[in-house]
């Protein structure tokens, strides 16, 4: 898997490592158990600090994406459901409203952001699927 940097982004590097990573998990790309690059080989690839890689790994890590094995490296962990439906549901809820929100302000009418979100549906791993 290769993780590409955009110096002209205003999000640091480590969330834009993070949010791709945590993509990939979300598409199927990254399978639990899959080993990630080390910090040191990651941040000479992508030419950034290693400390950079290592913050992204940090949060993904506490986040319950990733675990780490000492002296093995990182690894993507097995998904893990802590939170009731109620709290996924409102969880998923405040995103969206996020989400939505922004969709109104660049334009998008309802039909368009239903077509959108039913095309992008497709690209991701659903459990059951």
């Amino acid at each position: 898997m290769e993780f590409q940097v955009n110096t002209a982004s205003r999000l640091p590097i480590y969330q834009q490592l993070a949010h791709q990573i945590r993509e990939a998990i979300a598409r199927g790309d990254l399978q639990p158990e899959a080993r990630l690059p080390w910090v040191r080989q990651l941040s000479r690839d992508m030419v950034v600090n290693p400390n950079t890689i290592a913050r992204a790994y940090t949060e993904l890590e506490r986040e319950g994406l990733l675990v780490s094995r000492a002296g093995l490296g990182m690894f993507v962990a097995h998904p893990k459901n802590d939170l009731t439906k109620g709290a996924r549901d409102r969880r998923l809820g405040e995103l969206l409203d996020r989400w939505l929100t922004e969709a109104v302000h660049l334009g998008f009418s309802a039909e368009e952001v239903v077509r959108l979100v039913s095309r992008r549906v497709e690209q991701f791993q659903w459990k059951g699927a």
